[in-house]
Order: C-alpha cells, then structure tokens, then sequence
C-alpha cells in the first residue's frame, strides 16, 4: 500500500534465516517475475486500491478505467519497492531454490558482499570435477587447484582495474 497507493520508497528485507516454510518463497518469486502477488487483496481491497489510486491516475492523463488503475497501482510497486533477499551461496539450498523459483536469479542483481576463501573456492572446484573423467589424477588434481587460483588472482586485478 505504501509503495503503490502512497507511492513512497521502501525496501524489502528477507533473509534465508526467516524462510520457516518455502511457500514464502512461492510469492516472493511471483512478485519479483511480475510485481504482483496473485489474490494477495481481496475483492473490496482492490476496490479501495483503485478508488485510492484514481486522483493520480487522473492527474497523470491516464483514461480512468479499472485495469488502468490497477496497472498504475503494480507499477508504483514496481518503481518503489525494492526486494533485498540475503541467501547463503553455500550449500545445495540455494542452488535447489534457484531451480524451483526462477525469478530469484534472473530477476535479481546477486552481490557478493566477500571473496570467497580459497579453500571454499577449492571445495566447489573438487565436489564439481571429482566426477569429470580425465587423463589422469595429476591433471585433475592441476585443473582443481588452477580453479581456486584463477578465480583470486581475476578478483585481485578487478580491484586493480577498478582503482
């Protein structure tokens, strides 16, 4: 109401440590995907949405009509609230909600707010490779190592760049 009605800015934080039941993660994705929950107000919430949101409609020029509103009102939200979700990248629980709730990754901007360790950086390059088949161990073993070094070594000569 705040960020459609009142057209005021506000941010939505949800961490991964309040995910109590993955349903919640159902309707976090159909707001991120589309900006609207489906059936999140009911019949006379919406009426009293439309009704709130009419004079700006109005003001703006826009054909007064009932999708109209409604459409100024999911787009105010769209504008105005920004979605913050705090997930763990380590883990198969990420990658598995990744996969069930789309919009989490492609309709996001992922920051990682710290480097990796390197012995994280190694441990993903391991779990991943061990089941590549290859000429031999010590190419396996060279390729796994090269994974955490490559990975350090562009983030070094990012901040580099980035100076």
């Amino acid at each position: 109401m705040k960020a459609g009605v009142k057209d005021e800015g506000l941010s939505f934080l949800f961490t991964e440590g309040q995910i109590t039941n993955e349903r919640f993660l159902v309707s976090i994705n159909d707001l991120l995907s589309s900006g609207e929950i489906a059936d999140l107000f009911a019949i006379e919430d919406v009426d009293g949405i439309i009704n709130n949101i009419r004079p700006s409609v109005k003001s703006d020029g826009i054909v007064d009509s009932k999708d109209n509103c409604w459409k100024y009102f999911i787009d105010r939200i769209k504008k105005n609230l920004h979605m913050i979700l705090c997930f763990s990248p380590v883990g198969d629980d990420f990658r598995n909600r990744a996969k069930k709730f789309p919009a989490i990754i492609n309709c996001t901007v992922i920051d990682f707010f710290h480097d990796w360790p390197q012995e994280a950086l190694h441990s993903v390059s391991e779990k991943f490779l061990n089941e590549v088949e290859m000429d031999s161990e010590e190419i396996k073993a060279a390729i796994i190592g090269f994974m955490p070094f490559s990975f350090v070594t562009v983030g070094k000569y990012s901040d580099i760049i980035f100076e």
